[in-house]
Formats: C-alpha cells, structure tokens, sequence
C-alpha cells in the first residue's frame, strides 16, 4: 500500500480410454486368476499406530525431509537426517500400547547398525530389537512390550548420507487417539475484572505489534464476562480481542478498543490484520477510534456511543468491514475511500468517499449512489455469522450461529442467537509445532480444530473431508504451505466452517492456496452451506511467495464472507515476477454469495467467476501497482486484464457496490480497457460500478466492458456506473 501523490483528496487502499478389445481380455485374465483365490482371503494388517502422531527427530537434512513425512502413510514423502551419527526419530502414539512390529521402509540412506527402542515416558529407553547388519530395503521386525514412545536409534550409516525413511510404522494394540480440549496456549491472554494491571499487559502487546506488519507475533485478547473499567485496548498487528460472553453485552469495557495510525504518520492504509469481536463498549469521549484498512473485522461489537473510521488528523484510510454489530451511535468514515457493513444497526452514517455498501443494516443511508455513493440493500440475501468461542461456566464452548435468510439487524437483537453450541472437548487444540500430519489425524477423529495463535508449515494439505467441522483461528492464525502444496482443501460437503486464519504462500509456488470443494464438485449445499469468514491470503510482503491462484470455491452455495485476497506490493519478496499470483480468486461452483470481497494486485485476473448465479456484495480491488509494461498486461486484443471477470458462458450473475482502482507507479502510460468485463445477457447485471486512477497511474478506458466514461488526468475521480446492462 502506497498513499497517493500529493493533493490527492483520498489513498489508494491496500495497497489464486481403453479399448474394447483389452477390456474383454482383462475381464478373462481376472476371472482367471480368481479360480485361485483361497477360500478365505488374507487378514491385512490394520493402520500402524504411529500414523499421523506426533514425530521428533534428532536432524533433518532439509526443509523437504520433515520428520512428520516418516508417519504419514505416503510411501512418496520422506524423512532424512544429517549426514552423521547418531541419528533418531521417534513417535508419540499417544497412550501406553500393546506392541507387536515396527516395520521400517528405507529409502537408499539406511543404518547398517540401530536399534528400536521403547519408552514410556519419552525419558528412559528400552531396546526391543538391535542389529549391525540392517539390510535397508522394506525390514518388518517382531518386537514386543508395552510403550508410549517408539524411537529408531541409528549408531552406523550404510552410506555417506544420513538416514532416510520413507516410513516409520509402529504395529500393535492400543495407543492413543488425539485429545480433544486443553489449554489456549501462551499467546492467548485471558483477563477476568479481578485481573492485576490489565492496561500494562495490553501495552505491552501494543507496544511490540503496533509496527510489525510482517513480524511473527500472533496474540488473541481474552476478556471473561463481567465489566472492566479505565481500559484503552489499542491493537496492533495480528492482535485479536473478544469478549468470552455468549452475548456481547455480557462482556462491557467502559473504555475504548483503539487503532490509529501514529506508526505511520497518521496513515491508516495499512493497518491490516487484527479484530475486534463480542464486547461492548462505553468510550471514553463518546466515539470509538477504529481506523483500519483490509483485513480487520469489527463482528459482533455493541458500541454504546460513536464510531470513527479515520485516523487521528483524519488522514488516508482504505477499509474495512463490520458485521453483526450495533453501534447507538453515529458512524464517520471521514476519510475511508470504502466501507462494506452487513446484519448490523446504527444511529447513523455521516459521508462516503467512493463506495460505502450496507445490506441488511437498521439506521444505513438510503440508496443514492454516485452522490452521496451509497449502495443499500434492505436485507442480506443469506448469511451466516462467524463462529466464536466463549466460556459457559468455566467451560470453553465454540457457538456455530445458524444460517440466516434475508437477514435485518443483528442476529443477537432479541437475546441470544440462533445455533448450535460445541464443547472444546470437540476440537483439536493446535499449537505452534504441530504437524499436517498430526492435524489430519484429529480431522480423520472427528474432532474440529482451533487453531491458536501462531504460525504454522505445512507440508501437505489440511483436508478437511466431514460435514460441518469447525476450523477456527485465534489471533490470526497463520498457515504457510511448503513446498508448493496446497495449504487447506475442503471436500464437496455440507457445512464447512473456515473462520479466522491467514494463509501465507510459500517460496515454492501452490497450484492454488485455499480449496473448497474438488474440481468438478456437484453436490448442492443451499440448506447447509460452507463458509468462509475473516480468511485471509497473502503472497510475498512477509517474504518470497508465490501462488498460481489464491482462492479456488468450486463447490456450490459457498458463502465468502470477509476476505483480504493479497499479491504484496510491499514488504520483501516483492516484484511483478518474483511474488508472482495470477488469479486472486476463481468461482467455479455454482450459487455463491461473496460479502465483502476484497482482491488485490493480482498479475491476471483479480477474480474469475465462472459458476452460475454468483452474486457479491461489495468488492474493492486494486490492480497490480507494479505492472512493467503495457505488454506485461495484454489480454490478447484486450489492454489489461479486468478486475472482475465473469466468464463468457455465465448466463446468471449479479453483483452490488463493485470498485476497482489502478495505479501503475512503475510505467503510468499503462492503459485498462475496463475494471470490469461480464457477458452481455439479460440474467448479467451489476450495480453501482466505479473505477478509479489513482493520481493519474494509468488511466481506464471504460467501467465495464465497453460502458462508462475514460478516467483522466490527475484528479482521482471516480468514473461511476449505476447499473449495466
């Protein structure tokens, strides 16, 4: 993100075959050979207990070798150590259990000697079975005695490599499963009122996350019900604060939650990643500070006075969102350039810039977009809100609010919301350190999972394959796929609720980031679908990453509610080749609803929507700053790739409060044909359109397709259509 040029009256933003002949013999063949098969088939083998547990290593030889790629039941994925002796790896089943084999699968680097040990305590070892003539190769060993912890303890390589496993399976009766439950882990820092220097703790997080936009702290802010007093909570980077109340007014704080800008100079346009959720405020002046810009979302908020969108000195701001929040008082943009709120109520509403959404909001300026540019629906077609944790008792829960339809207000106006409650006995607790491998195993339980904060390598995707699990991040949980894998894949189910993470593209570049459904999914999903809230995707900025696609939804009825889909234009790993991302995000399921679509800087297409019946609410997109060249960016005959592409064979697609800006720093000569390029068919329409030049970076030709007038000059004006066709 960049401010402006000089005298530019508002920033620009933040700134994915056989034949028949052959069929007939192998139908002979096989009847064949089953004259042959015994009477009664061989028993085979069940799981080894060791799949998918938890797995140390003494070393491993690099980044592709992990120890977790030895129990992971893929005989294509490897663990190696360094090229020295004595080497280990051991396994954590969990429980104390009955033994019975180990079978070793060597990749070329094996031990001529070793031994496999036992513990019970992870501590103190026994050998179960020791050679100096280890054969490498597939080797099954009997072993016997009851333990909790397996380890292979290499003393001689057969090789001048280390020691490599394709894998490492531990057989026998027992073991443990996953426990549900446990502990927040330390970054999640939970205050009842009775809480000593509740300020001082908070100033301390402030204080180191407040300019750390790429930095590696995480932290979610907990406040037990019950009121707190003289509080300013101001939040930095990748903080979360909520209240723990089933209800926002159960948790009160008469004192503010605050972001500025003073780290910035009184320049809001990057303050990104951080939320507020589930409190109720009395503020001190009134009015409440919340001057933020993508990827920070204010759910679930009662403020019982005013809210502030701008910085101190009312400086450049690019937000935001709000959802399910009521505000007695009245909102002020001010300065920010583009506001989207849903389900939410307020006393009122003082300006807009560019593009200020409401769907579905009590007090929300009426329609009158380009002057004032307002955008309002009177309901939000379907919605549902984020799920949330909070304390019943002493106990943590995880409330999964249920779907809404035409949804008015906030979905807490008349008590409690409507939906499901689970115990965190449910979920998987995961922590820093904790592999794919072990987080599938909770998944393939049956347990949900609760990220807490922190940052987390992948090396295979998080495949999340039951109907309505609960993913659910803390303090913006940050996932990082390694060697170009895909970080988190959905199968084509009902109800998947993805909530509160941020995934970070690795150096390798991912096929795609984010996938929900399969290609090709069919299944319809309209009484329960998927969700996708405060999920965010970043390619370079915190270092080299790179992506084909960030966001692929190819199963239908999925609900995009709230992203921040990211190709940096600042920060390290940065250039038009070298955090290379293509697409932001692809549509190919049918009758998805996207509310609060923001995509950015993407080197194609910022979105490609190619299902049917899509609808969006609010978008905002900025095209990629650092585009070289007018070539770099010709779309065949076309100039320029269009920010919001619907495909050609779309029959059926609507859309509201739609803006894309262009500032092209690096050659201003470049030239869009339009932001926006859809089919034209009776069933295709948009509403409320506007492109903006950001002090005269590049310039548009049109709004969309060949529709609304050029933007020229300097002045930063929007170009506006009010409905197309």
């Amino acid at each position: 993100m960049h401010a402006p040029p000089a005298g530019s009256p508002a920033s620009p933003g933040p700134f994915a075959r056989p034949r028949r002949l052959a069929a007939a013999v192998a139908a002979a063949l096989v009847a064949a050979l089953l004259l042959f098969v015994p009477a009664t088939a061989a028993h085979a083998d069940p799981p080894p207990l060791s799949q998918g547990r938890p797995v140390t290593a003494s070393s491993q030889e690099n980044g592709g070798t992990p120890a977790a790629s030895a129990v992971d039941g893929d005989d294509g994925t490897r663990w190696s150590s360094a090229f020295s002796d004595p080497q280990w790896i051991q396994v954590d089943l969990g429980a104390p259990a009955a033994l019975g084999k180990v079978v070793l699968k060597w990749e070329a680097a094996y031990a001529k000697a070793y031994r496999i040990e036992l513990s019970t305590d992870g501590t103190a070892w026994t050998t179960a079975y020791s050679t100096a003539a280890g054969q490498g190769g597939t080797e099954t060993l009997t072993v016997s005695g009851t333990a909790r912890y397996v380890r292979m303890y290499g003393t001689a390589r057969a090789t001048g490599y280390g020691y490599s496993l394709w894998e490492f399976q531990v057989f026998g009766s027992g073991g443990g499963t996953l426990p549900g439950g446990g502990d927040l882990g330390p970054n999640v820092l939970v205050f009842d009122p009775s809480t000593p220097d509740i300020q001082g703790r908070l100033d301390q997080v402030f204080r180191q996350q407040e300019s750390a936009q790429f930095g590696s702290g995480r932290y979610a802010l907990l406040f037990k019900p019950g009121t707190y007093n003289g509080l300013n909570a101001n939040l930095g980077f990748y903080t979360s604060i909520a209240g723990l109340g089933r209800n926002p007014d159960d948790t009160t704080i008469n004192g503010d939650v605050t972001v500025d800008a003073g780290w910035l100079g009184g320049n809001a346009t990057q303050n990104f990643w951080r939320s507020a959720e589930n409190l109720a405020l009395n503020p001190v002046s009134g009015t409440d500070r919340w001057a933020v810009a993508q990827a920070a979302p204010f759910r679930r908020m009662h403020v019982k006075g005013g809210l502030n969108l701008a910085p101190n000195g009312y400086g450049w701001a690019s937000g935001g969102y709000i959802a399910d929040s009521r505000i007695d008082g009245t909102v002020g943009p001010y300065s920010q350039q583009q506001w989207y709120t849903r389900d939410s109520s307020m006393g009122g509403w003082t300006n807009g810039v560019w593009n200020m959404t409401f769907s579905g909001v009590r007090g929300a300026p009426a329609q009158s977009f380009p002057n004032p540019p307002y955008t309002t629906l009177d309901t939000t077609p379907v919605s549902r809100e984020k799920p949330f944790l909070y304390l019943d008792g002493n106990d943590y829960r995880v409330f999964v609010p249920a779907k809404r339809t035409d949804a008015r207000d906030v979905s807490w106006a008349s008590g409690a919301s409507p939906g499901s409650s689970l115990p965190l006995s449910q979920f998987y607790v995961v922590k820093p350190g904790a592999s794919a491998a072990t987080v599938n195993q909770a998944l393939a339980q049956g347990l949900n999972l609760l990220f807490t904060p922190g940052i987390y390598h992948v090396d295979r995707p998080i495949e999340v394959t039951r109907p309505d699990t609960v993913v659910l991040g803390l303090g913006l949980a940050t996932v990082v796929p390694d060697n170009g894998v895909t970080a988190l894949r959905v199968a084509d189910v009902d109800g998947v609720r993805l909530a509160g993470l941020l995934i970070d593209a690795g150096p390798v570049e991912s096929p795609v980031l984010l996938q929900v459904g399969p290609p090709g999914a069919s299944a319809h999903h309209a009484v329960d679908p998927t969700t996708v809230q405060d999920v965010f995707v970043r390619i370079g900025g915190a270092g080299a990453g790179r992506a084909t696609s960030s966001m692929e939804i190819n199963s239908d009825n999925v609900i995009v509610d709230h992203t921040w889909l990211w190709r940096a234009d600042h920060g390290t790993g940065v250039g038009w080749d070298t955090n290379r991302a293509d697409y932001g995000l692809t549509v190919n399921g049918d009758d998805v609803l996207a509310t609060g679509l923001f995509v950015e800087h993407f080197n194609k297409y910022d979105v490609r929507w190619n299902g049917e019946r899509g609808r969006t609410i609010f978008f905002q997109n900025e095209k990629a700053y650092d585009a070289p060249s007018q070539a770099a960016v010709q779309n065949g005959s076309v100039r320029g790739f269009a920010a919001y592409k619907v495909a050609d064979s779309v029959t059926t697609h609507e859309g509201w409060g739609l803006g894309s800006y262009c500032y092209y720093n690096v050659d201003p000569t470049i030239v869009q044909d339009h932001g926006f390029e859809v089919p034209d068919r009776p069933g295709v329409r948009l509403h409320d359109l506007l492109v903006v030049s950001l002090g005269g970076k590049g310039q548009y030709a049109h709004v969309v397709n060949g529709t609304g007038a050029p933007t020229s000059g300097t002045s930063t004006t929007p170009s506006t259509v009010v409905s197309y066709p």
